[in-house]
């Protein structure tokens, strides 16, 4: 522990150039005491650092001196892929292992490129969760974190709607989506998705598996949302839309309806309108995004969601009146 502190404070000492020893105690999470001490087993171990007193004083290396210990370790290559998202680094037990990577990875770039590194990370944080949402609580996350890395079957505890389940998982990827964590995970020949914090209980078996040699976490993610965005459109409307407000259709409606409104388009009637169909999870959400497109769309079908904006386009009318009533 205390070795990886002193590569720790040497590569502070050359990213930084002088450091007081207060500031170095709070990054380190030592005593300022402890510093000292520190400084000094760096300096009996042959490295050119020195104190300087008083009010401008600090820990500083002797100008020119540069350490070669700027080599990562496994833990810390892996922690880098991280370094936009702290907060998933510690998640996953990886913060000090990141902080550290990135010390020795500011450590190995030349003067001119360290300060522009230090500039990007003054100026740009990336905050992945959405607004008005807590994180969500996940205390399994460090078991299915260990048995991912080692390639251990997990047992789970899984909580579906009122209902727990025990889950045999091989675990294949973890992806952290709007703050959310899931588990993509190989059960018997299924591949599926199961989100962290409705996990109750983990238990890394001791036995291994074999990754599946055509998995690829990324691609996979990326078709498992088309899948499940695609299956929650279960109704349906068939509409005449004046294509110049086909554009509008992505302001109200999911990316997956968009696209099979337009793959479904038929060629311009007499009026130069199109038909389109319109799909969403529920009638009333359906119903929502058709009233926002107003004059420009018209139901053909289904007869009840006809019926129903027109009675909506009635009632609408009473509440607000003519133009010659205001």
């Amino acid at each position: 522990m205390r070795a990886s502190r002193l590569v720790q404070l040497l590569l502070i000492l050359q990213t930084r150039g002088q450091v007081t020893a207060p500031e170095l105690a709070a990054e380190l999470e030592v005593s300022v005491r402890t510093v000292y001490r520190d400084v000094e087993a760096l300096s009996a171990a042959g490295v050119p650092v020195y104190s300087e007193p008083g009010r401008a004083g600090g820990v500083r290396l002797v100008d020119g001196y540069r350490t070669r210990l700027t080599g990562l370790t496994s833990d810390e290559a892996d922690a880098v892929l991280l370094a936009g998202l702290p907060d998933a680094a510690a998640d996953l037990g990886l913060g000090t292992v990141l902080a550290t990577a990135q010390l020795k990875v500011l450590a190995a770039l030349p003067p001119e490129l360290r300060g522009r590194a230090t500039r990007i990370a003054e100026r740009v944080h990336v905050d992945a969760p959405g607004w008005f949402r807590r994180p969500e609580q996940t205390p399994t996350l460090t078991t299915v974190t260990d048995a991912l890395w080692h390639d251990h079957r997990l047992l789970v505890r899984y909580r579906r709607g009122d209902r727990v389940v025990e889950r045999r998982l091989d675990p294949l990827g973890l992806v952290l989506k709007a703050g959310t964590w899931y588990l993509v995970a190989r059960q018997g020949a299924d591949i599926r998705s199961y989100r962290v914090g409705r996990i109750e209980a983990a238990h890394a078996l001791d036995e291994t598996f074999t990754r599946p040699d055509d998995f690829e976490l990324s691609a996979h993610w990326a078709r498992a949302q088309e899948d499940f965005a695609r299956s929650m459109l279960r109704v349906r409307a068939r509409c005449r839309i004046d294509p110049a407000h086909l554009r509008m259709l992505a302001l109200t409606f999911e990316p997956a309806a968009v696209t099979e409104a337009y793959e479904s388009m038929s060629e311009p009637d007499a009026e130069g309108w199109v038909e389109i169909v319109l799909a969403s999870e529920a009638y009333h959400v359906l119903l929502h995004g058709i009233l926002q497109l107003g004059e420009h769309v018209e139901i053909l079908a289904p007869p009840e969601l006809r019926a129903e904006i027109s009675a909506t386009a009635l009632a609408m009318a009473k509440r607000y009146g003519s133009v010659g009533d205001a």
